[in-house]
């Protein structure tokens, strides 16, 4: 990459050699590009084709391989760039048969003329980066020739694809090879759900709990420390008109996460289903065709041509053919045959949704939570409930995301039991228009729930979520009587919900008020709380059994923290990995009357619980000696992130083992937790003071590129592991005054 101070680089598309209004009328984009400490970018324009140049060239300094890569990817060509293995192959065809033309068209026809401005300056700026930076790329693509200047529709592609990520996304090879008498692959559980780690914590405290009487928003999404679903950091400015700052993921052109003068807003995704599936009935004499309504319709067939790198270095052209019909595609699995009487598709709340860009260009101006609440009715948001808080002392929670629009009586006539394994998925039958989604006239997307159905709550106090349902938002205000598709109501909330609530109420007791510190604190005490609830049951066990008593040493002395100087955090991690399937594990269920305590205790005294309980112990220790890591290892050893040779470690755990605090690894022989693939990511923490000046602090725990001949590969990852925050600079006055300050000026 090149390296700038205080340099300005002027390019212009039909040259530059009259002067005066001529050379005016030549410039399209124009834009001032800042960089503080830390790599983060603060784009400059007075027009919104410039705001769009300048975002794409600040991002591609950060991540132009992963924005390349995706690219690629939207476009169904992984296969000829990187092999058809791992999926690719799949990818393509998929990618190919949903983002066809017609649906490219249906959502560039409906973005405003200022969108579609962003683009055309976000295509620009990106291609004017890798023409200003051919020669020096990452080493990662350099002369690679899947990167390639970038177009309007690829920025459509990209758009729709992060929509369809986690739903119809999830099922690319059954919906790959979807044929009759083909089976192509199991699903696992996890398929029905987002990946294991994708969540987040949000706190928003309003005027009764803040010391300034304003608002305070903690923002703590978990989300891939790897890929194009990284966040990065950046700071939009056209004067007049937009002044916001946050996290964009690298490849789209949105503040998804972030704050302006007024208000703060961060997300957590949500439990509302985002898709059904449809049982189809088959013509015995025709397996593409279905019944429905008494009648048999003819699936659409559409043909895909994808190209397959060859060993002779030609591309060889192979046809796959998927299936649709009126509800989606046709998806095949073992657990979901195609055979002569049935079939399976799929229908997806958010695959028709392009409201994303008009809903985050409403929220990023936003003054007050109500603003954000008239900005998510947009129905822009594709998975996530919406926590904010404002300077006028607001703390504003929703779920208002794509969600199909079913009701219990719906499912009582139409749902379709299925077994264990497939528990939480909605099977409809598919021969009846009766079991269609409604269409309800105030939605703006067909078929899925409208805003005004979808649970919301605004309070001086709190609201907060860690990706349970909208239910206990609030300890005191439950929200009840919604669709059951959003979330369930009235159960036992996860282990890392109650660790925040918990914490809450353990600050209301303490203090009358609480600051910006307060909630920076919560997440980097790193406090187990599922080890502070049980774990002294668990070492009830320990007494007199001679086989306990190295884990149960390393559990007694451990301090129950997930810091990186603790140690024994890993054997509570793998004796809970097991242990929290334990049927009756608890002492106490759960009890509606006190839902942020209960379920609580271990079940000692059920001798067939004891004896689970001791088994899980006697695992954890052998999966950790079988990994060559000792049961007294300090976590700075097991758990870390590893850039350019260095091993920089990371605190925090699992959630589902307690931690509120969320750091996602798996266990590796002879390298312990090391690579980590999820968890706590952008981090925020914005308020305002009595007068109504923000004070905006944050951290992007991976740093700003996922490139190693970065300056900006590890620097804020090191702060993350020292405990560190940065105050994130926001005012004119606070970026001129960043000692790192460097400055370009871009023209075309």
């Amino acid at each position: 990459m090149k390296s700038f101070s205080l340099i300005v680089l002027v390019g212009c598309l039909l040259g530059c050699a009259d002067a005066g209004d001529t050379a005016k009328a030549q410039i399209q984009y124009d834009v001032d590009l800042r960089w503080t400490s830390y790599g983060i970018p603060h784009v400059k324009a007075n027009d919104w084709g410039s705001i769009g140049f300048g975002f794409a060239y600040a991002t591609a300094t950060d991540a132009v391989c992963v924005i390349a890569k995706d690219v690629q990817r939207v476009n169904g060509n992984l296969s000829v760039y990187f092999g058809a293995d791992n999926g690719n192959l799949q990818s393509d065809v998929f990618h190919k048969a949903i983002l066809t033309s017609a649906k490219l068209d249906a959502y560039d026809q409906q973005q405003s003329a200022q969108s579609k401005r962003m683009n055309a300056g976000y295509a620009a700026g990106y291609n004017r980066f890798l023409a200003d930076h051919r020669d020096a790329l990452p080493k990662r693509c350099a002369n690679a020739d899947w990167v390639r200047p970038i177009t309007e529709t690829d920025l459509n592609r990209l758009a729709i694809g992060v929509g369809i990520r986690y739903g119809l996304g999830r099922f690319q090879k059954q919906i790959a090879q979807a044929s009759p008498g083909k089976a192509p692959s199991e699903l696992a559980l996890a398929q029905w759900t987002l990946p294991a780690g994708i969540g987040s914590n949000a706190v928003a405290i309003g005027r009764d709990l803040s010391a300034s009487g304003r608002g305070i928003l903690f923002g703590n999404p978990h989300y891939p420390w790897h890929g194009a679903s990284r966040f990065h950091m950046m700071h939009l400015t056209l004067p007049g008109e937009l002044d916001v700052m946050g996290a964009s993921l690298l490849t789209t052109n949105r503040i998804a996460i972030g704050f302006n003068k007024d208000i703060a807003w961060t997300h957590t995704v949500s439990t509302a289903k985002r898709f059904t599936l449809y049982q189809l009935t088959l013509n015995p004499d025709n397996p593409y065709e279905y019944l429905f309504d008494g009648e048999y319709r003819a699936m659409e067939k559409r043909s895909v041509t994808v190209r397959v790198a060859a060993e002779d270095g030609q591309p060889n052209e192979q046809e796959h053919t998927t299936y649709f019909t009126h509800f989606g595609p046709v998806l095949a699995s073992k657990v979901l045959p195609w055979n002569k009487l049935m079939a399976f598709a799929m229908r997806d709340a958010v695959v028709d949704n392009y409201l994303t860009a008009a809903t985050y260009d409403a929220m990023a101006k936003a003054e007050s939570t109500a603003d954000v609440e008239a900005s998510i009715s947009q129905q822009g948001v594709y998975w996530t409930n919406t926590v904010a808080a404002d300077r006028h002392g607001n703390a504003f929670y929703a779920d208002i995301s794509g969600t199909p629009n079913i009701d219990q009586a719906l499912l009582e006539q139409c749902q379709i039991d299925l077994s264990d394994t497939m528990r939480g998925l909605i099977l409809l039958r598919g021969d009846t228009s009766a079991c269609e989604w409604y269409d309800d006239p105030s939605s703006k997307v067909p078929g899925t729930l409208p805003a005004d159905k979808m649970p919301r709550l605004t309070r001086g106090d709190y609201v907060s979520n860690s990706n349970d349902s909208y239910w206990l938002s609030n300890a005191d205000s439950p929200l009840e009587g919604y669709s059951p598709v959003i979330g369930e109501e009235r159960t036992a909330r996860s282990l890392r919900t109650r660790s925040g609530l918990t914490q809450l109420a353990e600050l209301r007791a303490r203090k009358d008020k609480f600051s910006t510190q307060d909630l920076r604190d919560m997440l980097y005490n790193q406090r187990n709380f599922g080890a502070e609830l049980l774990l002294d049951d668990a070492l009830i066990l320990c007494a007199d059994d001679d086989a306990l008593q190295r884990v149960c040493a390393a559990l007694q002395n451990w301090d129950r923290t997930m810091n990186v100087d603790s140690r024994g955090g890993h054997v509570w991690r793998e004796f809970w990995r097991d242990a929290r399937r334990i049927e009756n594990i608890f002492a106490q269920g759960f009890d509606l009357s006190n839902p942020v305590a209960t379920p609580a205790g271990l079940n000692t005294a059920d001798a067939g619980v004891r004896v689970q309980i001791r088994q899980a112990l006697l695992s954890a220790e052998k999966r950790l000696d079988g990994a060559n890591i000792a049961l007294d290892a300090p976590l700075r050893e097991i758990q870390y992130a590893q850039r350019n040779g260095d091993k920089i470690p990371i605190p925090g755990g699992e959630g589902w083992a307690g931690m509120f605090s969320m750091i996602r690894t798996n266990l590796e022989a002879d390298k312990g937790y090391a690579r980590i693939f999820h968890g706590n990511s952008y981090i925020q923490t914005i308020g305002w003071d009595e007068n109504g000046a923000l004070d905006a602090q944050g951290m992007l725990t991976y740093s700003q590129s996922p490139e190693s001949d970065s300056p900006h590969y590890q620097d804020l990852t090191e702060l993350y592991a020292a405990g560190q925050w940065i105050d994130l600079p926001f005012t004119e006055a606070e970026i001129t005054a960043d000692p790192q300050l460097r400055h370009i000026k871009l023209q075309q």
